[in-house]
């Protein structure tokens, strides 16, 4: 007479604990394991979401920059009569701007109808506690003046 191993254990938990098997349903213990992991879940994804957030202010502020370094670039290219000198402005919605326009290559062109102009335009801002930059170089030719 042999039992199988699911009836052994049913009849020693009738013996042990009257009424055991017939409830359905969860430990405490199962409970808070599934509480605890889905509070980590939960803190995970928020976490990973506020740095996006993060993430996307940041581009944006960047974004910015480059549009306005960009759109002063077009400007200063576009002078005629763009000589040597560096000055700063400063944007209403806080964006420091600095322009160098200086010769290079000057032994170089010394002998030619040309000279060699590198233009940087630097945009600054501040982004919390930090202040952010972001700079544009680039060359420009221009006829000597006589």
């Amino acid at each position: 007479m042999s039992q199988t191993l699911r009836d052994r254990f049913t009849s020693r938990a009738r013996t042990r604990h009257p009424g055991v098997l017939n409830q359905r349903g969860f430990t405490l213990l199962e409970v808070l394991v599934a509480v605890a992991l889905l509070a980590m879940a939960v803190t995970i994804t928020f976490q990973l979401f506020s740095a996006n957030l993060r993430a996307i202010a940041s581009s944006e502020e960047y974004v910015s920059a480059t549009t306005i370094a960009n759109a002063k670039m077009r400007e200063v290219l576009d002078d005629k009569k763009l000589s040597e000198k560096a000055w700063s402005e400063k944007t209403d919605n806080g964006y420091q701007i600095d322009v160098s326009v200086s010769e290079v290559m000057k032994d170089r062109t010394d002998n030619l109808q040309v000279k060699l102009l590198e233009v940087a335009v630097t945009v600054s801002w501040a982004s919390g506690t930090k202040t952010r930059s972001i700079t544009l170089n680039t060359m420009k030719e221009m006829v000597k003046q006589v």
